[in-house]
């Protein structure tokens, strides 16, 4: 399990760099969308600047995958990003949705490895200092 994780790790961690490098270098280009609601999304997204906060948080989080540090923090921001990149999917254009499936069961199998370490996060009735 140790090297399922860590293979996990890296993948994920090397998956969200180079997306969220490409938001800003534009080194992969990709078609259109053939939904129009894909395109007025991808219009207002990328207009208002709210993509560069996408990119950036996708960055971040890769790079803290890949250099090991921060593990939980990077799967609490990818968790964010995996939901919204499947919410995009499953509404705007199904037919591509394997790469989020793909990122989703990496996720799950890091968050398997550093699962103690989010066992405040899923507590019922978590403990109080007040």
């Amino acid at each position: 399990m140790k090297y399922a994780v860590l293979i996990a790790r890296v993948l994920l961690g090397l998956m969200f760099t180079v997306f969220g490098l490409n938001g800003f270098l534009h080194f992969i280009h990709q078609p259109p969308p053939a939904n129009p609601l894909a395109i007025q999304f991808f219009t207002a997204v990328g207009a208002s600047g709210f993509a560069y906060f996408f990119f950036a948080f996708q960055l971040l989080a890769g790079v803290l995958l890949l250099a090991g540090f921060f593990v939980p923090l990077a799967l609490i921001i990818l968790a964010a990003e995996i939901i919204n990149i499947l919410a995009y999917h499953i509404t705007m254009d199904p037919g591509a949705i394997a790469p989020g499936l793909f990122a989703l069961v990496l996720w799950l199998v890091v968050f398997a490895g550093y699962r103690q370490s989010f066992a405040g996060l899923l507590a019922a009735k978590p403990i109080t200092t007040v």
